[in-house]
């Protein structure tokens, strides 16, 4: 666990924000204020919404008798997408943090039932994604 200071600091809460707002207000102007996470955090918020469609197959070929994308929450939805963005396009980050990241990240916006569904989904498309 983070400690409390970090947990305002950490880059894949700031992407999930980012992108509930994208998501609520459409065509609004996406605002990335300085910091040290910047460039990472832009990174991820526009290549997930630039590759929605492509996440979205990913996650209809590997986990369509897992997960129903019409019936899921948002906010799951959008952390699922951007940590699929991540296991499909930043190869330098190793799946397993990855993967605790989003799952510490999801603590301040999803319930433990839920996030115990993600560790599962994002395990099982990480094993597809990143065969090593």
């Amino acid at each position: 666990m983070y400690p409390k200071k970090y947990n305002n600091l950490s880059p894949r809460i700031k992407v999930i924000q980012k992108l509930y707002n994208s998501l609520l207000n459409p065509g609004d102007v996406i605002q990335y204020p300085k910091s040290q996470y910047k460039k990472f955090i832009k990174d991820v918020v526009t290549g997930t919404l630039e590759r929605t469609k492509l996440i979205e197959e990913k996650i209809n070929l590997h986990l369509s008798n897992d997960i129903n994308l019409t019936k899921t929450d948002k906010i799951l939805k959008i952390i699922l997408f951007a940590a699929i963005f991540e296991l499909t396009f930043k190869h330098n980050t190793p799946k397993k943090v990855i993967i605790n990241e989003y799952l510490l990240a999801s603590e301040h916006f999803l319930e433990k039932i839920q996030i115990g569904y993600l560790n599962a989904i994002l395990d099982k498309i990480a094993k597809e994604l990143r065969k090593e």
